[in-house]
């Protein structure tokens, strides 16, 4: 029996992504202004499936919280709360916490800053060095699919969860962009692209993770575009590329070009260029054990431990 101890993770693969460059690639997106459309609708939706859930939470752990998007939209859904935001991003981290410092962005977010805590730590979502068991809510709106061990990220945020405590995210899932993996493709053009993590492994990572009855459920936005440029454009501003195996240098204006004529030869019956985005949700309660790093070891959480007198 082991208090605050997070499960063997040393045998874990990692999924090929540059962490750093993830980290760079959306510091060059500042305010992420031009993904606000797709950011805003999963977050609302997400916000909205909070609804059925009754917890008060003391502290909300926001991971992946960009440049603090979602900390109104948070704050007014839970106005007793602590709020902390993680993001290994630190031009995003600047930006929020710039943000806070600003008077009169909004009547209520001034409100709540006079007597609620807020906070934004530069930190990788698998190692915050925050406190174990110190989160009754962890959420997490389309940050997960961009880090290479999200197994890890899953047991750093069960080691932060109280016992009983909520995980909820959204990430893309493996459909997402297929349509520029299919005119890569067909224009003859070789790199590597993401492989993003289906919604049943992730509900198998819960579950090695200690979280209990995980659910997760899946849905198919497709975004319509006149042109093979403005396609990607946002999938350039939903975060580029971060894959270790991706072509070296930038690239010319032929290979472009083959892009976008690859694209083109997409062109749906509608007469549009279309763009899918699998959209995974994810939500599961923290149990008060997990499997040891041992066969056959179990391990318990001191704080589920009752004492009688």
């Amino acid at each position: 029996m082991s208090d605050h101890l997070s499960p063997d993770t040393s045998s874990l693969q990692e999924r090929s992504i540059n962490a750093r460059h993830v980290a760079l690639q959306f510091a060059r997106r500042r305010s992420l202004a031009q993904a606000r459309f797709i950011l805003d609708e999963i977050a609302q939706r997400m916000i909205d499936r909070l609804s059925y859930i009754r917890m008060q939470p003391t502290t909300l752990i926001d991971m992946g919280c960009g440049p603090g998007l979602r900390l109104s939209a948070l704050q007014e859904k839970y106005p007793k709360m602590n709020y902390i935001g993680v993001d290994s991003c630190p031009t995003f981290i600047q930006e929020a916490n710039d943000m806070l410092k600003k008077k009169g962005v909004k009547s209520l977010l001034n409100h709540i800053l006079s007597s609620k805590s807020v906070s934004f730590i530069q930190k990788d979502m698998a190692e915050t060095g925050l406190a174990p068991e110190s989160a009754d809510i962890i959420w997490s709106n389309l940050a997960l699919h961009w880090h290479p061990l999200p197994e890890r990220v899953m047991a750093e945020w069960r080691r932060l969860l109280k016992v009983g405590g909520l995980c909820m995210f959204s990430c893309f899932g493996p459909h997402t962009c297929i349509e520029v993996r299919e005119a890569l493709g067909r224009a003859g053009l070789v790199t590597q692209t993401m492989d993003f993590v289906d919604m049943h492994d992730f509900g198998d990572m819960m579950i090695d993770q200690g979280f209990l009855d995980p659910v997760m459920d899946q849905e198919i936005i497709t975004l319509t575009y006149k042109t093979p440029e403005k396609l990607l454009a946002d999938v350039y501003h939903l975060g580029g590329n971060p894959c270790i195996g991706r072509s070296d240098g930038l690239k010319g204006r032929q290979w472009y070009q083959a892009l976008l004529d690859g694209l083109e030869q997409g062109r749906k019956e509608d007469g549009l260029l279309h763009l899918t985005l699998e959209l995974c949700y994810g939500h599961a309660w923290r149990s008060a054990t997990t499997k040891g790093s041992q066969p056959g070891e179990t391990r318990i959480s001191i704080s589920s431990i009752g004492y009688r007198s």
